[in-house]
């Protein structure tokens, strides 16, 4: 079909070309009948504004809050927070900008303060990793009430009522996180499962759920297996570490592979490397340098990554798809469950969007 100009609609329905635009625009100073003349060729011709023109028109400034945990500078989250500029460059046509607030993770009131002060700034849409329900809900009922846009990242949890969701399928993950390491373990009778916790609690509901998935997997294929959990507190120094895991192996002689759920393999892979315990391999999650560095050296056997840059990224992308442009958005969308070894870790592409 050959390009509509404003021209032709004027021409078309008998008035001016500023009256057509006036009505495209929702305008004032237009007569009912000239209204009439101009939406009956736009119904004829079945118009459809183009969306990205008629954003840049508007000129406005658009403000998100990322409401996430603090974190070191080598974490999954700083590859969430990179992408999160990188979106934000990407659509600066729109003058699109993120305001990143950073919570203490396990407490709750740090937790309600960020979101109290991102309250007070009035965002025109929020990107949240959510702690516990309860809590969240308190605010994310309060977003709702304003009519702020809400996209959740890392952690689903659908009766908060998102927007949308970029993140993995956190049960799935752990069952076939369980799958890959029962591959390596099929024969033990025991392995670990290093966990950091605090008050008695991980710290966000993807981990919970992987652990769901993960024991699942075991119940139904290895219910003759034990699972023996090691807490490393966190913002404990490294000799502290190394102290709890020398006596955890010494107790558990025949413990010869390890997982954990989180993000920080590497503290039980270092101490692996530094002891030459080379008769024991963990496994854990995403491409964080220092865990890169222990796959290649052999003391992780495997990483699953979950793409935190495309996260990032897309959760801002898809904001300004579905506040800017008026697109029609997916609510859901899962980021692929990756396995690297040291043969191809070199070869993961995580920035690619």
């Amino acid at each position: 079909m050959a390009k509509i100009r404003i021209k032709d609609i004027a021409e078309q329905a008998g008035v001016s070309v500023g009256t057509v635009d006036r009505v495209l625009h929702n305008r004032p100073n237009v007569s009912p009948s000239a209204r009439k003349k101009v939406e009956d060729v736009l119904e004829s011709i079945n118009y459809k504004p183009n969306a990205y023109a008629s954003a840049l028109a508007y000129n406005r400034d658009y403000t998100f809050y990322v409401i996430m945990p603090q974190h070191t500078s080598e974490a999954y989250w700083a590859e969430i927070e990179e992408g999160i500029h990188k979106a934000c460059e990407h659509r600066d046509d729109f003058n699109v900008k993120a305001e990143i607030l950073h919570y203490e993770r396990y407490n709750d009131d740090d937790f309600m303060k960020q979101c109290h002060v991102c309250l007070e700034m009035q965002p025109d849409a929020v990107v949240l990793v959510p702690t516990h329900s309860d809590v969240t809900k308190m605010f994310t009922d309060k977003l709702h009430e304003l009519n702020v846009p809400l996209m959740l990242l890392d952690s689903y949890m659908p009766e908060l009522s998102p927007l949308s969701f970029f993140g993995q399928d956190s049960f799935s993950s752990g069952y076939f996180a369980a799958k890959m390491l029962m591959l390596l373990a099929a024969n033990d009778k025991q392995i670990m499962l290093m966990k950091q916790m605090k008050d008695g609690r991980v710290s966000s509901k993807q981990q919970e759920n992987r652990e769901i998935g993960f024991r699942n997997y075991m119940r139904g294929h290895f219910p003759e297996v034990e699972i023996l959990e090691l807490d490393l507190p966190l913002d404990m120094k490294k000799e502290g570490y190394s102290n709890l895991l020398e006596k955890f192996f010494d107790e558990h002689p025949n413990v010869h592979h390890c997982i954990t759920l989180a993000s920080k393999a590497y503290l039980v892979a270092e101490f692996l490397l530094y002891t030459k315990r080379t008769d024991v391999k963990i496994m854990g999650y995403d491409m964080v340098p220092k865990n890169a560095e222990c796959l290649r050296k052999g003391s992780i056997s495997f990483l699953i990554a979950q793409h935190a840059f495309m996260q990032g990224f897309h959760c801002i992308d898809t904001l300004v798809k579905s506040i800017v442009l008026k697109r029609e958005i997916k609510p859901v969308n899962y980021m692929p469950i990756e396995l690297l070894t040291k043969e191809n870790v070199d070869f993961y592409n995580r920035t690619q969007i």
